[in-house]
């Protein structure tokens, strides 16, 4: 009978784990059929650095085109879902949370989502448009560039995803300080070596690896280094003003 009582509550953990996995790959994918339908006007918006440049882009392969509209009919199906797939996150880790908990973890999904695309529509309207006009105007007159849809549209994924990721950091970085994990004199005191920290994660997370692409990306990423270290400092005010 001891075995049974201990096992019980595992493997009903376990089912519905796997039931919030379900219901969040069947939500992707279902979004990602639905995304398929405008794939044309969300290739469109991806494509406007170029088609501003009036460049054309071609494709290699007969399959090519196709599967490029699947890879990103889940990519924004992906972003479409991820309301559903935060809900079932939360409908999973908050009855085991205390009332006033379950009210932090709540606000805390909120901003994160809200913070994830935040973080996608700068990347993509304050950096990769104009990163991509910029650093093809280093080709200048005499090259051309053979820009295939199956590679750019992988480099606009992997460009646009970390920045939802990076976003979170500010979060991150006012729950470690509510919490006493971490304080504004521990960053400012290891400031140069965060510089060197954002500058070889920018280099993994870029697609290319020229140095221009990875100081591109790695500018706004210690711009929120600098937003969490203020929001660290302004945390510590206020858990000073509590204790005094």
């Amino acid at each position: 009978m001891a075995n049974n009582t201990g096992e019980m509550p595992v493997m009903e953990h376990l089912e519905e784990l796997r039931r919030v996995l379900i219901i969040s790959i069947i939500s992707t994918t279902i979004l990602a059929v639905v995304a398929y339908f405008f794939c044309d006007r969300i290739l469109a918006v991806l494509l406007e650095p170029l088609t501003q440049l009036e460049y054309k882009v071609n494709f290699t392969g007969i399959t090519e085109p196709i599967f490029v509209k699947i890879k990103l009919s889940f990519f924004a199906g992906f972003l479409a879902a991820l309301p559903v797939i935060l809900w079932q996150v939360w409908s999973f880790i908050v009855p085991a949370l205390k009332k006033n908990e379950r009210v932090y973890f709540t606000l805390f999904v909120f901003i994160s989502f809200i913070s994830f695309f935040a973080g996608i529509a700068f990347g993509f309207l304050g950096v990769f448009r104009y990163g991509v006009m910029f650093l093809l105007q280093f080709a200048g007159p005499e090259l051309f560039p053979m820009l295939t849809i199956d590679k750019y549209i992988s480099f606009a994924i992997s460009f646009l995803l970390p920045f939802g990721l990076v976003f979170e950091l500010p979060l991150v970085g006012f729950i470690l300080a509510s919490l006493g994990l971490l304080s504004y004199q521990f960053l400012a005191k290891n400031r140069r070596y965060a510089i060197l920290v954002i500058v070889i994660m920018a280099a993994v997370i870029t697609p290319t690896p020229d140095l221009i692409t990875c100081l591109i990306v790695s500018g706004p990423m210690y711009l929120l280094f600098e937003i969490s270290a203020l929001i660290v400092r302004i945390v510590e005010r206020r858990l000073a003003r509590k204790r005094q």
